[in-house]
């Protein structure tokens, strides 16, 4: 029965990308969830599969310089958002970070959710997952949204000109429909910057 489970669970693994990303409730209907354990448990010490936090596992990325790695931290994030059916949007340093505001990689990268709060470490890294009001949460761009929550880690009295001239840059490649959404979300201070972009966009 365990040597089953086991066969089933690589024979979906192997049929997926490299990166991918599992629960331990991906494949219950394999058998109960400790003989499911059990198999991700031998599958892991064979080097199938990589466990990189409490019940969640990736078949490893392989990389020609150091070997198996774990799948990005954001494609970790999102899986963890879409089991749980729950928005989220980077933000704090982490959003400073991906818009190239920051060359700081943050060993804590924070999300904002409409889930609960909750603390994911992985290896020296963690995600944390901080619930917040729904209305964070609406920005229909992810590049706009993004800006939004750089620009609010940033201030008001603290974003200089050539941090206003990247983003603006960045937003440049969102959907026109997008940026008139989002800005209505922002304070007038942000909303400037927006229209900045808009008003470019229509020349």
């Amino acid at each position: 029965m365990a040597d089953s489970i086991e066969l089933r669970i690589i024979d979906r693994v192997k049929k997926a990308r490299r990166g991918s990303i599992y629960f331990t409730e991906s494949f219950l209907k394999f058998g109960n969830a400790k003989a499911v354990s059990k198999a991700l448990e031998r599958l892991t010490h064979k080097g199938e599969l990589r466990r990189i936090a409490t019940g969640l596992y990736a078949r490893p990325i392989m990389d020609p310089i150091i070997g198996p790695v774990n799948p990005p931290v954001d494609a970790i994030a999102r899986a963890i958002s879409k089991r749980d059916r729950a928005r989220i949007i980077p933000s704090g340093d982490y959003a400073l970070n991906l818009m190239g505001l920051s060359t700081q990689v943050p060993l804590q990268v924070v999300y904002l959710t409409d889930g609960s709060t909750r603390n994911v470490k992985i290896g020296k890294r963690s995600i944390t997952f901080v619930h917040t009001a729904p209305k964070y949460l609406t920005a229909r761009g992810e590049l706009s949204g993004l800006a939004l929550q750089a620009l609010r880690t940033l201030g008001k009295n603290r974003v200089d000109d050539d941090e206003i001239l990247k983003i603006q840059g960045f937003l440049k490649n969102e959907k026109k429909a997008h940026l008139e959404h989002d800005k209505l979300l922002a304070p007038v201070w942000i909303q400037k910057i927006f229209d900045s972009v808009l008003n470019q966009l229509k020349e």
